[in-house]
């Protein structure tokens, strides 16, 4: 698994976001900052971000990913 691949799909799936991507092998750190996230409790965010690459968790390509979900408001 590349960074680069989790960043295109999130931008298939947040297309206002603004992504940061680190990790290496199946662990990653990611932090998607997105209007799409407004009004919405941390744990219905992080099942947003968890939609876009559960293909990959369930086929064990992406083991482990650490999400900060946040909207443009809150990273600033």
């Amino acid at each position: 698994m590349q960074s680069e691949q989790i960043l295109a799909r999130l931008g298939e799936h947040f297309a206002d976001g603004v992504f940061t991507v680190t990790g290496e092998g199946n662990h990653f750190d990611v932090q998607v900052v997105s209007e799409a996230f407004a009004g919405l409790r941390p744990v219905r965010r992080q099942q947003l971000v968890y939609a876009a690459v559960n293909d990959w968790i369930k086929d064990g390509s992406l083991h482990a990913i650490n999400i900060k979900a946040l909207t443009p408001a809150e990273a600033q």
